[in-house]
């Protein structure tokens, strides 16, 4: 008899964690399991490219109030959700004022979601594994009958900057918490070595196959006659890419002829376009939005970068490995576990001056840009293999 494993996510909208969960569910052996996915909107440009062994579970109306505007809550029958959703604010603002510790989008994530567990229903059916990808995995905890429950974190943990007593309260009732790297695994230890015992490192798993074909779409985007320099990711903090224009510009000055692309969006775009024309770079860092399929994109630039001030484990710097692209990225705290300094990968330094000095002496070195294409080529970064550690476990349980 199937062994039943359930999955929780958010939404299926462009992003790293969204494609690594694609690339789990398709390393998964469907002989041996059924695999069932509840995500709280149905929605994303993603939501196509699911496995279709996998059974999506009717959308429940209540898990949308999440992301809903409060306003929009209170008009409607689902009132106790923005009323909650107020209560959590005025909960989170006395918890800062009480504590000196600083409002971040985690503690602001854990206290929605703790105000709003007494109206969810829960989660229909009973299983041998349930996991939350994405996210604060109260759901996982309150609302689901499974089992075993895991809990996935897909950053650096010294960037989160959550309610170390929410969490704590949180992860004792998990029976599994995966973090996507050996360093993020550390981090997470650093601050709850109570919870040694049940934490674990399961890699990105991704898809070679799916990434080839996606890779082979054509595209017009590109300006010829220019080195291209491509970067993915949200437009937020972390990514850093309010600093391109001034990087970009810098590595012009050294007398290269380079166009910067960023695919992406989000709530920093304002600023990043404020830089380009701050820097004058209007010609030369270009913003293409939002890309359902960005794997032509990487299969054609010229250099793939990644300028975050912090990561978990980025997932596109492991498909422009897989695209055998040379890969830049900064040092951030978790970067060495992210590639191997000198052969499938440079790291730079974090400030501008520094990257930029980095990104051109690589331009410069035509023999390392193919050497670390080459080397890129012989290693397999799909990291399938990581599926074994998440049967080990429901096997064992």
């Amino acid at each position: 008899m199937k062994k039943r494993i359930l999955f929780t996510m958010p939404s299926m909208f462009m992003g790293g964690a969204e494609r690594s969960l694609l690339g789990l569910l398709d390393a998964i052996d469907y002989n041996k399991y059924d695999v069932e996915l509840f995500l709280y909107r149905h929605e994303g440009e993603f939501l196509e490219f699911i496995n279709p062994k996998v059974t999506i579970i009717p959308e429940i109306n209540k898990y949308k109030t999440f992301d809903v505007p409060i306003v929009s809550l209170l008009k409607s029958k689902l009132y106790l959700f923005g009323i909650s959703r107020i209560i959590s604010k005025i909960f989170l603002k006395l918890h800062c004022l009480l504590s000196k510790e600083k409002e971040g989008v985690w503690m602001h994530m854990q206290y929605t979601s703790r105000f709003l567990q007494w109206i969810l229903p829960n989660i229909p059916g009973e299983y041998d594994c349930a996991i939350s990808f994405l996210g604060v995995p109260d759901v996982l905890v309150n609302k689901i009958n499974a089992k075993t429950k895991i809990a996935w974190i897909h950053t650096d943990y010294d960037t989160l900057n959550p309610s170390r007593r929410y969490d704590r309260l949180v992860y004792s009732k998990i029976d599994y918490i995966a973090n996507v790297s050996d360093d993020c695994t550390r981090k997470f230890l650093k601050y709850y070595p109570e919870f040694i015992s049940k934490s674990i490192t399961v890699e990105n798993i991704l898809s070679s196959k799916f990434l080839e074909f996606q890779s082979k779409e054509k595209i017009t985007d590109f300006k010829e006659n220019s080195i291209i320099i491509l970067s993915i990711g949200r437009f937020c903090e972390a990514k850093n890419f309010d600093n391109v224009p001034a990087i970009c510009k810098l590595i012009r000055e050294k007398g290269l002829n380079i166009k910067w692309y960023l695919i992406g969006y989000g709530t920093d775009e304002v600023i990043i376009r404020s830089k380009i024309k701050e820097f004058d770079m209007e010609d030369n860092v270009v913003i293409l939005g939002k890309k359902i399929n960005p794997y032509p994109y990487i299969k054609n630039c010229d250099l793939y970068v990644q300028p975050s001030r912090y990561e978990g484990k980025a997932v596109t710097v492991r498909e422009a490995q897989m695209l055998c692209k040379p890969v830049v990225i900064t040092k951030f705290a978790t970067s060495s576990s992210q590639l191997k300094d000198g052969y499938d990968g440079i790291i730079v330094p974090m400030d501008n001056q520094g990257c930029a000095d980095g990104i051109a002496k690589l331009l410069n070195n035509k023999v390392l840009m193919q050497q670390l294409s080459e080397n890129c080529a012989e290693n397999d970064y799909s990291n399938s293999q990581e599926i074994n550690k998440i049967y080990e476990i429901i096997e064992n349980s």
